[in-house]
Protein backbone atom coordinates (compact mmCIF):
# COMPACT_ATOMS: atom_id res chain seq x y z
CA UNK A 1 0.00 0.00 0.00
CA UNK A 2 1.33 3.61 -1.10
CA UNK A 3 0.97 6.42 1.33
CA UNK A 4 3.44 8.63 -0.36
CA UNK A 5 1.02 11.48 -0.72
CA UNK A 6 -0.37 11.93 2.57
CA UNK A 7 1.27 12.88 5.66
CA UNK A 8 1.03 9.02 6.92
CA UNK A 9 3.08 8.64 4.10
CA UNK A 10 5.47 10.72 4.33
CA UNK A 11 5.67 10.16 8.24
CA UNK A 12 5.99 5.83 7.54
CA UNK A 13 9.04 6.64 4.92
CA UNK A 14 10.96 8.56 7.78
CA UNK A 15 10.04 5.55 9.93
CA UNK A 16 11.05 3.17 7.60
CA UNK A 17 14.52 5.27 7.20
CA UNK A 18 15.06 4.85 10.89
CA UNK A 19 14.62 1.38 11.25
CA UNK A 20 17.70 0.67 8.33
CA UNK A 21 19.66 2.61 10.53
CA UNK A 22 18.73 1.20 13.59
CA UNK A 23 19.56 -2.37 12.07
CA UNK A 24 23.07 -2.86 11.35
CA UNK A 25 23.65 -2.38 15.36
CA UNK A 26 20.80 -4.28 15.96
CA UNK A 27 21.90 -7.73 13.69
CA UNK A 28 25.24 -7.29 14.80
CA UNK A 29 24.32 -7.95 18.64
CA UNK A 30 23.57 -11.23 17.45
CA UNK A 31 27.12 -11.70 18.02
CA UNK A 32 28.68 -9.65 20.15
CA UNK A 33 30.73 -11.11 22.95
CA UNK A 34 28.41 -12.34 25.90
CA UNK A 35 30.02 -9.31 28.42
CA UNK A 36 29.39 -6.66 26.03
CA UNK A 37 25.71 -7.98 25.64
CA UNK A 38 25.71 -7.92 29.55
CA UNK A 39 26.68 -4.40 30.04
CA UNK A 40 24.29 -3.20 27.53
CA UNK A 41 21.43 -4.71 29.03
CA UNK A 42 22.50 -3.61 32.70
CA UNK A 43 22.44 0.04 30.84
CA UNK A 44 19.07 -0.33 29.02
CA UNK A 45 17.57 -1.77 32.98
CA UNK A 46 19.00 0.79 34.95
CA UNK A 47 18.00 3.70 32.34
CA UNK A 48 14.39 2.34 32.01
CA UNK A 49 13.98 2.12 35.63
CA UNK A 50 15.22 5.55 35.88
CA UNK A 51 12.53 6.69 33.35
CA UNK A 52 9.82 4.75 35.49
CA UNK A 53 10.22 6.52 38.64
CA UNK A 54 10.90 9.82 37.33
CA UNK A 55 7.99 9.52 34.62
CA UNK A 56 5.02 7.22 35.79
CA UNK A 57 2.81 7.98 38.87
CA UNK A 58 2.22 4.42 38.93
CA UNK A 59 5.60 3.35 38.65
CA UNK A 60 6.88 5.88 41.09
CA UNK A 61 4.91 4.89 44.09
CA UNK A 62 6.15 0.44 43.44
CA UNK A 63 9.87 1.72 43.11
CA UNK A 64 10.07 4.69 45.23
CA UNK A 65 13.02 2.53 47.12
CA UNK A 66 14.52 1.61 44.26
CA UNK A 67 18.09 3.33 43.41
CA UNK A 68 18.46 2.55 39.35
CA UNK A 69 22.56 2.55 39.44
CA UNK A 70 22.41 0.00 42.12
CA UNK A 71 20.26 -1.87 40.48
CA UNK A 72 21.81 -5.49 38.48
CA UNK A 73 20.24 -8.88 36.83
CA UNK A 74 21.26 -10.85 40.36
CA UNK A 75 18.42 -8.44 42.40
CA UNK A 76 15.95 -7.87 39.71
CA UNK A 77 13.76 -10.55 41.66
CA UNK A 78 13.62 -7.67 44.09
CA UNK A 79 11.42 -5.90 41.62
CA UNK A 80 7.85 -6.43 42.04
CA UNK A 81 5.42 -8.38 39.45
CA UNK A 82 3.56 -6.52 36.77
CA UNK A 83 0.18 -8.17 35.33
CA UNK A 84 -1.98 -7.29 32.64
CA UNK A 85 -4.76 -6.27 35.08
CA UNK A 86 -2.04 -3.74 36.49
CA UNK A 87 -1.21 -2.61 32.57
CA UNK A 88 -4.95 -2.11 31.79
CA UNK A 89 -6.48 -0.90 35.26
CA UNK A 90 -3.52 1.75 35.50
CA UNK A 91 -2.50 2.79 31.88
CA UNK A 92 -2.85 5.83 32.33
CA UNK A 93 -0.66 6.21 35.46
CA UNK A 94 1.83 3.61 33.92
CA UNK A 95 2.44 5.49 30.59
CA UNK A 96 5.72 8.21 30.85
CA UNK A 97 4.36 10.36 28.40
CA UNK A 98 1.14 12.73 30.56
CA UNK A 99 -0.71 13.19 26.98
CA UNK A 100 -0.85 9.50 26.57
CA UNK A 101 -4.35 7.92 28.23
CA UNK A 102 -5.79 4.55 27.48
CA UNK A 103 -8.69 6.51 26.03
CA UNK A 104 -6.84 8.29 23.66
CA UNK A 105 -5.43 4.80 23.11
CA UNK A 106 -8.22 3.20 22.24
CA UNK A 107 -9.73 5.87 20.05
CA UNK A 108 -6.41 5.71 17.91
CA UNK A 109 -7.26 1.45 17.65
CA UNK A 110 -10.80 2.73 16.25
CA UNK A 111 -8.81 4.61 13.58
CA UNK A 112 -6.09 2.13 12.58
CA UNK A 113 -7.44 1.22 9.59
CA UNK A 114 -6.94 4.38 8.09
CA UNK A 115 -3.31 4.56 8.82
CA UNK A 116 -1.97 7.05 11.48
CA UNK A 117 0.19 7.96 14.22
CA UNK A 118 -0.84 8.64 17.75
CA UNK A 119 0.68 12.67 18.45
CA UNK A 120 2.67 11.90 15.36
CA UNK A 121 5.23 9.53 16.88
CA UNK A 122 3.30 6.12 18.53
CA UNK A 123 1.42 3.29 17.76
CA UNK A 124 -0.40 1.23 19.30
CA UNK A 125 -1.83 -2.40 18.97
CA UNK A 126 -4.06 -4.47 21.27
CA UNK A 127 -3.85 -8.11 21.54
CA UNK A 128 -6.28 -10.80 24.06
CA UNK A 129 -3.11 -12.20 25.23
CA UNK A 130 -2.93 -15.86 26.74
CA UNK A 131 -4.16 -14.64 29.71
CA UNK A 132 -7.78 -14.32 27.61
CA UNK A 133 -7.82 -10.32 28.90
CA UNK A 134 -8.01 -7.85 26.07
CA UNK A 135 -4.55 -6.13 26.62
CA UNK A 136 -3.51 -2.36 24.67
CA UNK A 137 -0.06 -1.78 24.18
CA UNK A 138 1.62 1.56 23.07
CA UNK A 139 5.34 1.80 21.39
CA UNK A 140 7.55 5.27 21.58
CA UNK A 141 9.01 5.87 17.98
CA UNK A 142 12.65 4.24 18.18
CA UNK A 143 10.93 1.20 20.07
CA UNK A 144 8.31 0.69 17.37
CA UNK A 145 11.39 0.52 14.73
CA UNK A 146 13.46 -1.35 17.22
CA UNK A 147 10.50 -4.18 17.48
CA UNK A 148 10.57 -4.47 13.77
CA UNK A 149 14.46 -4.97 13.41
CA UNK A 150 14.10 -7.82 16.02
CA UNK A 151 11.96 -9.83 13.65
CA UNK A 152 13.94 -8.86 10.75
CA UNK A 153 17.45 -9.17 11.76
CA UNK A 154 17.60 -13.22 12.53
CA UNK A 155 16.30 -13.72 8.66
CA UNK A 156 18.65 -11.02 7.12
CA UNK A 157 21.55 -12.64 9.08
CA UNK A 158 20.45 -16.05 7.90
CA UNK A 159 20.04 -14.59 4.03
CA UNK A 160 23.86 -12.75 3.86
CA UNK A 161 25.13 -16.07 5.84
CA UNK A 162 23.80 -18.60 2.89
CA UNK A 163 25.74 -18.57 -0.17
CA UNK A 164 22.92 -20.71 -1.86
CA UNK A 165 20.60 -17.16 -1.04
CA UNK A 166 23.07 -14.62 -2.84
CA UNK A 167 20.94 -14.02 -5.69
CA UNK A 168 17.44 -14.49 -4.48
CA UNK A 169 15.50 -11.83 -3.74
CA UNK A 170 13.91 -11.54 -0.62
CA UNK A 171 9.56 -11.99 -0.79
CA UNK A 172 7.74 -12.14 1.72
CA UNK A 173 4.24 -13.43 2.09
CA UNK A 174 2.13 -13.55 5.77
CA UNK A 175 -0.60 -15.45 6.19
CA UNK A 176 -1.86 -14.14 9.64
CA UNK A 177 -4.30 -11.19 11.32
CA UNK A 178 -5.53 -8.82 8.97
CA UNK A 179 -6.36 -6.41 11.10
CA UNK A 180 -3.89 -3.40 11.95
CA UNK A 181 -4.14 -3.46 16.06
CA UNK A 182 -2.59 -7.14 15.63
CA UNK A 183 1.15 -6.47 16.22
CA UNK A 184 2.10 -8.29 13.37
CA UNK A 185 0.00 -6.82 10.68
CA UNK A 186 0.87 -3.11 12.22
CA UNK A 187 4.49 -3.64 11.80
CA UNK A 188 3.89 -4.85 8.56
CA UNK A 189 2.07 -1.96 7.14
CA UNK A 190 4.30 0.78 8.53
CA UNK A 191 7.83 -0.96 7.23
CA UNK A 192 7.40 -2.92 4.29
CA UNK A 193 8.64 -1.27 1.49
CA UNK A 194 10.48 -2.25 -2.13
CA UNK A 195 13.50 -3.37 0.30
CA UNK A 196 11.88 -5.13 2.56
CA UNK A 197 8.92 -6.52 0.81
CA UNK A 198 6.04 -7.85 2.85
CA UNK A 199 2.97 -9.11 2.05
CA UNK A 200 -0.14 -9.82 3.89
CA UNK A 201 -2.51 -12.53 3.02
CA UNK A 202 -5.34 -12.67 5.84
CA UNK A 203 -5.86 -15.70 7.64
CA UNK A 204 -9.86 -15.68 7.35
CA UNK A 205 -10.11 -15.55 3.51
CA UNK A 206 -11.44 -18.25 1.61
CA UNK A 207 -8.45 -20.60 1.48
CA UNK A 208 -9.03 -20.94 -2.70
CA UNK A 209 -8.14 -17.09 -2.79
CA UNK A 210 -5.03 -17.67 -0.40
CA UNK A 211 -3.39 -20.13 -2.33
CA UNK A 212 -4.69 -18.33 -5.24
CA UNK A 213 -2.25 -15.08 -3.76
CA UNK A 214 0.35 -17.28 -2.81
CA UNK A 215 0.60 -18.92 -6.64
CA UNK A 216 1.07 -15.36 -7.81
CA UNK A 217 3.30 -13.68 -4.74
CA UNK A 218 5.77 -16.06 -5.50
CA UNK A 219 7.27 -15.62 -1.89
CA UNK A 220 10.80 -17.11 -1.02
CA UNK A 221 9.67 -16.34 2.32
CA UNK A 222 6.40 -18.03 3.57
CA UNK A 223 5.14 -16.82 7.33
CA UNK A 224 1.54 -18.32 8.47
CA UNK A 225 -0.25 -19.45 11.55
CA UNK A 226 1.67 -22.97 12.81
CA UNK A 227 -2.23 -24.37 12.54
CA UNK A 228 -2.81 -23.08 9.23
CA UNK A 229 0.51 -24.50 7.68
CA UNK A 230 -1.20 -27.83 7.22
CA UNK A 231 -3.49 -26.65 4.99
CA UNK A 232 -1.39 -25.11 2.59
CA UNK A 233 0.81 -27.98 2.66
CA UNK A 234 -2.35 -30.12 1.53
CA UNK A 235 -2.88 -27.95 -1.04
CA UNK A 236 0.85 -27.80 -2.32
CA UNK A 237 0.48 -31.92 -2.07
CA UNK A 238 -2.57 -31.81 -4.29
CA UNK A 239 -1.02 -29.39 -6.83
CA UNK A 240 -2.92 -26.76 -6.01
CA UNK A 241 -0.41 -24.36 -4.51
CA UNK A 242 2.62 -23.71 -6.82
CA UNK A 243 5.10 -22.00 -4.58
CA UNK A 244 9.13 -22.87 -3.77
CA UNK A 245 9.84 -20.95 -0.50
CA UNK A 246 13.68 -20.88 0.41
CA UNK A 247 12.57 -20.53 4.36
CA UNK A 248 8.92 -21.22 6.17
CA UNK A 249 8.52 -20.03 9.44
CA UNK A 250 5.39 -20.91 11.78
CA UNK A 251 4.43 -17.59 13.63
CA UNK A 252 1.84 -16.94 16.86
CA UNK A 253 1.29 -20.74 18.04
CA UNK A 254 3.25 -24.03 18.94
CA UNK A 255 4.71 -25.58 16.24
CA UNK A 256 3.35 -29.90 15.93
CA UNK A 257 6.33 -31.85 15.47
CA UNK A 258 4.26 -33.56 12.39
CA UNK A 259 3.14 -30.23 10.95
CA UNK A 260 7.33 -29.15 11.13
CA UNK A 261 7.99 -32.61 9.39
CA UNK A 262 5.42 -32.39 6.83
CA UNK A 263 6.35 -28.82 5.68
CA UNK A 264 10.51 -29.36 5.28
CA UNK A 265 9.48 -32.37 3.27
CA UNK A 266 6.98 -30.84 1.43
CA UNK A 267 8.61 -27.55 0.39
CA UNK A 268 12.50 -28.85 1.39
CA UNK A 269 12.96 -25.75 3.05
CA UNK A 270 14.11 -24.92 6.89
CA UNK A 271 11.43 -24.92 9.27
CA UNK A 272 11.40 -21.49 12.16
CA UNK A 273 9.49 -21.41 14.91
CA UNK A 274 8.26 -17.59 15.28
CA UNK A 275 7.49 -16.49 19.46
CA UNK A 276 6.58 -13.12 19.93
CA UNK A 277 4.40 -11.04 22.02
CA UNK A 278 2.56 -7.72 22.02
CA UNK A 279 4.58 -6.86 24.91
CA UNK A 280 7.85 -6.61 22.78
CA UNK A 281 9.76 -10.09 23.10
CA UNK A 282 10.17 -11.04 19.77
CA UNK A 283 12.51 -13.96 19.35
CA UNK A 284 14.56 -14.87 16.12
CA UNK A 285 15.56 -18.07 14.21
CA UNK A 286 18.92 -19.08 13.62
CA UNK A 287 17.95 -22.69 11.73
CA UNK A 288 19.40 -24.37 14.50
CA UNK A 289 17.48 -22.60 17.81
CA UNK A 290 14.99 -20.24 18.28
CA UNK A 291 17.12 -17.43 20.20
CA UNK A 292 15.47 -15.17 22.57
CA UNK A 293 16.24 -11.45 22.22
CA UNK A 294 18.38 -11.08 25.15
CA UNK A 295 19.68 -7.77 24.22
CA UNK A 296 16.42 -5.96 24.09
CA UNK A 297 14.07 -8.09 26.89
CA UNK A 298 15.38 -9.40 30.00
CA UNK A 299 13.24 -12.52 30.18
CA UNK A 300 12.72 -14.52 33.84
CA UNK A 301 10.96 -18.06 32.78
CA UNK A 302 9.20 -18.97 36.31
CA UNK A 303 7.08 -21.56 38.03
CA UNK A 304 3.33 -20.19 39.59
CA UNK A 305 4.81 -19.34 42.63
CA UNK A 306 7.57 -17.03 40.13
CA UNK A 307 10.61 -19.05 41.48
CA UNK A 308 13.17 -19.15 38.28
CA UNK A 309 12.99 -21.98 36.65
CA UNK A 310 16.44 -23.63 35.66
CA UNK A 311 17.40 -24.41 31.62
CA UNK A 312 16.00 -27.71 30.57
CA UNK A 313 12.67 -27.13 33.16
CA UNK A 314 9.55 -25.81 31.48
CA UNK A 315 8.37 -22.61 32.72
CA UNK A 316 5.00 -21.91 34.09
CA UNK A 317 5.12 -18.69 33.20
CA UNK A 318 7.05 -15.56 31.85
CA UNK A 319 8.25 -12.58 33.14
CA UNK A 320 9.28 -9.81 30.50
CA UNK A 321 10.98 -6.74 31.04
CA UNK A 322 11.13 -4.64 27.93
CA UNK A 323 14.33 -2.85 28.01
CA UNK A 324 13.63 -1.07 24.36
CA UNK A 325 10.38 0.86 25.06
CA UNK A 326 9.95 3.41 28.19
CA UNK A 327 6.81 5.05 27.03
CA UNK A 328 4.85 1.63 28.48
CA UNK A 329 7.64 0.80 31.01
CA UNK A 330 7.00 -3.07 31.19
CA UNK A 331 8.86 -4.01 34.61
CA UNK A 332 8.52 -7.53 35.45
CA UNK A 333 5.46 -8.31 33.21
CA UNK A 334 3.88 -11.45 33.75
CA UNK A 335 2.69 -13.88 30.51
CA UNK A 336 1.38 -17.17 30.71
CA UNK A 337 3.45 -18.53 28.71
CA UNK A 338 5.26 -21.96 28.58
CA UNK A 339 8.88 -22.06 27.28
CA UNK A 340 12.13 -24.51 28.42
CA UNK A 341 15.89 -22.28 27.85
CA UNK A 342 18.05 -24.62 26.83
CA UNK A 343 22.06 -25.23 27.73
CA UNK A 344 24.82 -24.45 26.09
CA UNK A 345 25.79 -22.33 22.70
CA UNK A 346 24.35 -22.68 19.71
CA UNK A 347 26.31 -23.92 16.40
CA UNK A 348 25.55 -20.42 14.98
CA UNK A 349 27.62 -18.22 17.21
CA UNK A 350 24.97 -16.10 18.56
CA UNK A 351 24.92 -15.61 22.12
CA UNK A 352 21.66 -14.98 23.00
CA UNK A 353 19.81 -17.49 24.84
CA UNK A 354 18.27 -20.78 23.33
CA UNK A 355 14.26 -21.88 24.05
CA UNK A 356 12.08 -25.15 22.77
CA UNK A 357 9.87 -24.61 20.45
CA UNK A 358 7.19 -22.50 22.91
CA UNK A 359 4.05 -24.24 23.96
CA UNK A 360 0.60 -22.88 25.00
CA UNK A 361 -0.68 -20.55 22.68
CA UNK A 362 -1.87 -23.11 19.46
CA UNK A 363 -5.75 -22.29 18.39
CA UNK A 364 -7.40 -24.75 17.50
CA UNK A 365 -9.10 -25.14 14.06
CA UNK A 366 -13.11 -25.35 14.33
CA UNK A 367 -14.62 -27.82 11.31
CA UNK A 368 -18.00 -27.77 10.40
CA UNK A 369 -18.98 -30.83 8.71
CA UNK A 370 -16.21 -30.40 5.63
CA UNK A 371 -15.49 -26.62 6.15
CA UNK A 372 -12.61 -25.83 8.41
CA UNK A 373 -11.87 -22.44 9.85
CA UNK A 374 -8.91 -20.67 11.91
CA UNK A 375 -10.82 -19.04 15.17
CA UNK A 376 -9.18 -15.79 14.36
CA UNK A 377 -12.56 -14.80 12.75
CA UNK A 378 -13.91 -14.51 16.16
CA UNK A 379 -10.90 -12.46 17.53
CA UNK A 380 -11.13 -10.35 14.51
CA UNK A 381 -14.33 -9.23 15.56
CA UNK A 382 -14.15 -9.63 19.42
CA UNK A 383 -10.77 -7.29 18.98
CA UNK A 384 -13.39 -4.25 18.22
CA UNK A 385 -15.03 -4.11 20.92
CA UNK A 386 -13.39 -2.42 23.88
CA UNK A 387 -16.26 -3.25 26.77
CA UNK A 388 -14.77 -7.25 26.12
CA UNK A 389 -11.51 -7.35 28.14
CA UNK A 390 -11.79 -11.85 28.37
CA UNK A 391 -13.81 -13.86 26.19
CA UNK A 392 -13.76 -17.82 25.19
CA UNK A 393 -15.48 -19.26 22.07
CA UNK A 394 -16.87 -22.73 22.32
CA UNK A 395 -17.57 -24.55 18.94
CA UNK A 396 -21.05 -25.82 18.45
CA UNK A 397 -22.37 -27.87 15.53
CA UNK A 398 -23.48 -24.92 13.56
CA UNK A 399 -21.55 -21.90 15.24
CA UNK A 400 -20.88 -21.22 18.44
CA UNK A 401 -20.98 -20.22 22.31
CA UNK A 402 -19.17 -17.07 23.14
CA UNK A 403 -18.45 -15.91 26.68
CA UNK A 404 -17.71 -12.43 27.22
CA UNK A 405 -16.21 -10.86 30.42
CA UNK A 406 -17.13 -6.80 30.07
CA UNK A 407 -15.93 -3.28 31.26
CA UNK A 408 -18.85 -1.36 30.24
CA UNK A 409 -22.07 -1.41 28.36
CA UNK A 410 -22.49 -3.40 25.64
CA UNK A 411 -24.83 -5.15 23.28
CA UNK A 412 -24.70 -8.71 23.23
CA UNK A 413 -26.80 -9.07 20.23
CA UNK A 414 -24.77 -6.44 18.07
CA UNK A 415 -22.00 -8.91 18.83
CA UNK A 416 -23.63 -11.90 18.08
CA UNK A 417 -24.69 -10.16 14.09
CA UNK A 418 -21.36 -9.16 13.82
CA UNK A 419 -19.82 -12.59 14.53
CA UNK A 420 -22.91 -14.29 12.83
CA UNK A 421 -21.81 -12.11 9.07
CA UNK A 422 -17.96 -12.94 9.88
CA UNK A 423 -18.91 -16.24 9.57
CA UNK A 424 -21.43 -16.30 6.70
CA UNK A 425 -18.67 -14.53 4.55
CA UNK A 426 -16.70 -17.75 5.17
CA UNK A 427 -18.97 -20.28 3.93
CA UNK A 428 -21.09 -21.66 7.04
CA UNK A 429 -24.72 -21.50 6.19
CA UNK A 430 -27.13 -20.08 8.82
CA UNK A 431 -24.60 -20.00 11.53
CA UNK A 432 -26.14 -19.79 15.42
CA UNK A 433 -24.07 -17.79 17.67
CA UNK A 434 -24.93 -16.95 20.76
CA UNK A 435 -23.05 -14.74 23.25
CA UNK A 436 -23.53 -14.87 26.68
CA UNK A 437 -22.15 -12.48 29.04
CA UNK A 438 -20.52 -14.44 32.40
CA UNK A 439 -18.49 -13.02 35.56
CA UNK A 440 -15.59 -15.14 35.14
CA UNK A 441 -14.27 -17.59 32.85
CA UNK A 442 -13.20 -21.04 33.80
CA UNK A 443 -9.22 -21.51 34.01
CA UNK A 444 -6.79 -24.44 34.04
CA UNK A 445 -5.71 -25.00 37.15
CA UNK A 446 -2.37 -23.22 36.21
CA UNK A 447 -4.74 -19.74 35.31
CA UNK A 448 -4.61 -20.72 31.75
CA UNK A 449 -7.59 -19.65 29.75
CA UNK A 450 -8.42 -22.18 26.71
CA UNK A 451 -9.73 -19.63 24.67
CA UNK A 452 -11.17 -21.64 21.50
CA UNK A 453 -12.52 -24.97 22.19
CA UNK A 454 -13.38 -27.16 19.46
CA UNK A 455 -16.05 -29.78 18.80
CA UNK A 456 -13.31 -32.49 18.09
CA UNK A 457 -9.99 -31.31 18.06
CA UNK A 458 -8.10 -32.62 14.88
CA UNK A 459 -4.52 -31.68 14.10
CA UNK A 460 -3.76 -34.29 11.78
CA UNK A 461 -3.33 -33.29 8.10
CA UNK A 462 -7.36 -33.85 6.54
CA UNK A 463 -7.65 -32.75 3.13
CA UNK A 464 -10.40 -29.47 3.37
CA UNK A 465 -12.59 -29.58 1.03
CA UNK A 466 -12.12 -26.70 -1.23
CA UNK A 467 -16.06 -26.67 -2.44
CA UNK A 468 -17.01 -25.54 1.39
CA UNK A 469 -14.75 -22.00 0.67
CA UNK A 470 -16.85 -19.06 0.36
CA UNK A 471 -16.47 -17.96 -3.49
CA UNK A 472 -16.41 -13.85 -1.92
CA UNK A 473 -13.61 -12.12 -0.59
CA UNK A 474 -13.88 -10.94 2.65
CA UNK A 475 -13.10 -7.34 3.31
Amino acid sequence: MSHAGDAYGLTRERHIARFAELLPELQDRIEWPVERLAVERLRALRALVATARERSPWHRERLGDVEPQELTEANLKSLPVMTKADLMDNFDAIVTDRRVSLNLCEGQLALSARGSYLLGEYSVVASGGSSGRRGGFIYGWDAWATCYASIVRFVQRDWESDPRLADVERNTAVVAASAPTHLSAALGRTFSSPANPRHLLPVTWPLEVIVDGLNELQPTVLMAYSSFLPRLILEARAGRLSIAPRRVIAISEPLLTEIRAAAEATWDAPVACGYGMSEGLITGSCGHAIHLPDDLCLVEPVTVDRRRTPPGQRSDRVLVTNLYNPVLPLIRFEVTDEITVLDGPCPCGAVFRRISDPQGRLDETFTYDRLSMHPHVFRSVLATFRQVIEYQVLQSPHGAEVRIVTCGDLDPEALRVRLEAALTRLGLDQPLVTVRPVASLQRHPSGKLQRFVPLQPDHTLATPDRRSASPTRPN
